[in-house]
């Protein structure tokens, strides 16, 4: 269900980017997706002494004698998003140097840091992305 969504999401995108009228430089115009959830383990320090204790030295210190370990579900510190607009600089790069990045287009779906890129305001909900923050390009299979 989640590949019919995606597909969807390219459709719309290629339509949406015909109405955004700027064109830009060297960021890409993301739409980000939802956050993806991951499951991650947190250890937890449990002390079952009475409390603080002060040693020969005189240092009050709390001695943690196990640790107790969860998993919790979190948002992941990565993102997908879908490229709404591709900049100018891209575009114009020459086909020697392409080789060393994604073959981008309108509508993909990209994997950045969510700490990636700044908002843009001028276009609801969406981030400007240089093309070195996009770490992968998801594959749809057909």
């Amino acid at each position: 269900m989640e590949e019919d969504k995606l597909i969807d999401q390219s459709q719309l995108a290629e339509s949406v980017a015909e109405n955004i009228p700027y064109e830009f430089v060297d960021h890409f115009l993301v739409k980000p997706l939802d956050p993806i959830k991951v499951k991650k383990q947190f250890s937890t320090p449990v002390n079952k002494g009475a409390g603080p204790n002060k040693d020969a030295n005189g240092i009050v210190a709390n001695d943690f004698d196990e640790v107790t370990t969860e998993i919790k579900e979190v948002d992941s510190d990565y993102r997908k998003g879908v490229i709404l607009k591709i900049p100018r600089s891209y575009l114009n790069m020459k086909d020697d140097d392409r080789h060393f990045t994604y073959n981008l287009e309108v509508g993909d779906v990209v994997i950045f840091k969510d700490t990636a890129g700044i908002y843009f305001d001028l276009v609801k909900d969406t981030k400007l992305v240089r093309y070195y923050e996009i770490v992968a390009k998801e594959d749809v299979k057909d």
